[in-house]
């Protein structure tokens, strides 16, 4: 008996220490972050290769530390998709033809978790890995060598939701600013963002607004054009300046702010 109350009192008591931890570590953090980086995609014109076909990407965020180990971040992502099915070594891609390009943007919300304590201007707690999560809605025009969808007159809603995740890096730079690295895959619920889809739409082969290939038996009416059971991916990745926002300050010891 005397053995599990101990057990107990030293569960306690390291309970204790890990919460008056974190009572000093909860004095929340501001920052504004700009990302300049590049986003590419994978789909039925692009199945596996990764950053390949990257093109330029832009981003801004606010993000809410709410303590040295989690934080929430909101932002607005630029970027642009494009690939080719010239570029491809593959035979039936050769014979389809087909390319894109979509102009793409997303609004997003983010939880993220350092794997170690972090703190821009906290010169104990200067860099970390970190992973992120959360849900974004996006808007894109895509730009085609094909037509919309896989029959004629297909309506495809150009506001779509898709769910982001990924890694990174933080380093912190001094008191004021740091610095974070990261990569993020966008699950999105669209086969259409290259406007690859399905079967080639009525009209295919005959030089009317379905002829969408130099070979015409590649085009004709009902062949299949793209996999419609696979959604299509986007990604964004680079690297961000983080700059703290000035806020109240912490009392020493309490995680309490004062003015």
């Amino acid at each position: 008996m005397l053995r599990y109350s101990i057990i107990v009192v030293c569960f306690l008591l390291a309970w204790q220490d890990v919460q008056s931890q974190s009572r000093r570590r909860t004095s929340r953090q501001h920052e504004l972050g700009f990302l300049a980086g590049g986003s590419y995609y994978i789909g039925d014109l692009n199945n596996r290769e990764h950053f390949v076909y990257s093109k330029p990407a832009f981003g801004i965020f606010y993000r809410l530390n709410n303590d040295f180990r989690t934080a929430f971040r909101f932002g607005f992502n630029y970027g642009k998709l494009s690939a080719s099915d010239s570029e491809h070594n593959v035979d039936y891609q050769q014979e389809r033809d087909l390319s894109f390009t979509t102009n793409l943007y997303e609004l997003n919300a983010l939880a993220e978790f350092n794997f170690t304590e972090y703190r821009i201007g906290n010169d104990k707690h200067r860099f970390s890995l970190f992973v992120f999560g959360g849900l974004s809605t996006f808007y894109f025009i895509t730009e085609s060598s094909g037509g919309v969808g896989p029959d004629e007159g297909v309506s495809v809603p150009k506001l779509q939701v898709s769910v982001p995740f990924g890694v990174g890096f933080k380093l912190n730079l001094g008191k004021k600013a740091g610095l974070s690295f990261e990569w993020g895959p966008r699950r999105t619920f669209t086969d259409y963002l290259d406007n690859v889809s399905g079967t080639y739409p009525a009209g295919a082969g005959t030089g009317g607004d379905g002829q969408t290939s130099s070979s015409p038996g590649a085009a004709s009416a009902g062949a299949m054009r793209g996999d419609p059971t696979m959604k299509d991916w986007y990604f964004y990745y680079g690297i961000a300046l983080n700059l703290k926002l000035p806020g109240k300050k912490s009392c020493h010891g309490t995680g309490r702010n004062r003015n």
